[in-house]
């Protein structure tokens, strides 16, 4: 199952979590940049157990080197498929973590994640010299903030069926639940940091970040918090969206909504709307001209039901404004 986006629209930009993805990607840059002495930096930065209980390592990197692994461990990234798969689950649900908390009680909260899924490896692999690397930790945490915040929340989730790409809206908590058990699953049945994935980090963190949440909510947000958020509200809706028209049984057209803003609607906007059809689902592009009205339509020539004859409806979107 690989997430496209969520249904539930983030009502201001996520700077916070845009910081975090830029920090993640440049220090992967710097990574990449080590040459030879990758490994060397990888088992510096990197969150190695044994460097806490054996002697030797302890002092040979020192109080303050350990200290700092804690933090730098979730900052570097095994190759690029790793970076973006962490990246693009933080892109899909950090925004809406970090619209409930506010960005300075969301650095803390990511932060505090990615540490608590450390020390709960730590805690399971105490004498591994196998360095733990990645954000997942923290982003576990994020997910389980969002799982408690937006159960109700859908995934738009692509599931490749061989050649087909098949795309599918999951409630959040099915998904998340069902992503849950597989990293338990995993990591019961791994032995040590054998797998080179550290799932006990991922479910660490996952439980971290839902106990995390209810210990950040009852702390005020800061003013810079409330002055942040003012300055960085949306102004867009979603660019791809997922509409159910409707029609009457005996007609071949469909009608359905699109949710835009004003200031879409003022300056002319284009959408990707995907449309359920069975098993099936269309994805249509629809361009909406500048100066439009809250009320009008746009009509989609062809795009509605197909009779047995080969007749084809039009799909009919009624423009609705919504303010994010």
């Amino acid at each position: 199952m690989i997430p496209l986006r969520d249904t539930i629209r983030s009502q201001n930009y996520p700077v916070v979590n845009n910081l975090l993805i830029g920090v993640n990607v440049l220090v992967f840059l710097i990574q990449l940049s080590q040459g030879p002495n990758l490994d060397r930096f990888v088992f510096t930065y990197g969150l190695v157990p044994a460097k806490f209980t054996h002697p030797a390592l302890s002092a040979y990197f020192g109080l303050a080197g350990n200290l700092f692994s804690l933090l730098s461990f979730m900052f570097l990234h095994g190759g690029f498929l790793h970076l973006l798969g962490n990246m693009w689950s933080l892109y899909i649900f950090g925004d809406n973590v970090e619209d409930r908390l506010g960005p300075l009680r969301y650095l803390g909260f990511y932060l505090a994640a990615g540490l608590i899924s450390g020390l709960f490896h730590m805690a399971l692999n105490m004498n591994s010299q196998i360095p733990t690397i990645g954000a997942s930790g923290a982003i576990a945490g994020v997910m389980g903030a969002y799982f408690i915040l937006y159960p109700a929340s859908k995934i738009l989730t692509l599931i490749p069926i061989i050649f087909i790409p098949w795309f599918i809206e999951i409630p959040a908590f099915v998904f998340l639940g069902i992503w849950f058990v597989l990293q338990f699953l995993s990591a019961a049945g791994s032995h040590g940091g054998a797998t080179g994935i550290a799932w006990w980090a991922h479910v660490g963190g996952f439980i971290g970040g839902i106990v995390l949440l209810k210990l950040f909510t009852l702390v005020p947000k800061a003013g810079l918090s409330r002055k942040l958020q003012s300055t960085t509200t949306k102004k867009t809706s979603h660019r791809l969206q997922v509409l159910h028209p409707t029609g009457a049984s005996d007609s071949l057209h469909l009608y359905a909504t699109l949710p835009i803003t004003a200031f879409e609607a003022l300056a002319g906007t284009s959408k990707y709307v995907t449309i359920p059809q069975g098993f099936r689902r269309r994805t249509l592009r629809v361009n909406v001209p500048p100066g439009i009205k809250e009320g009008n339509t746009l009509r989609l020539q062809g795009q509605g039901r197909t009779s047995p004859a080969g007749d084809k409806g039009d799909l009919y979107l009624q423009v609705q404004f919504v303010s994010w």
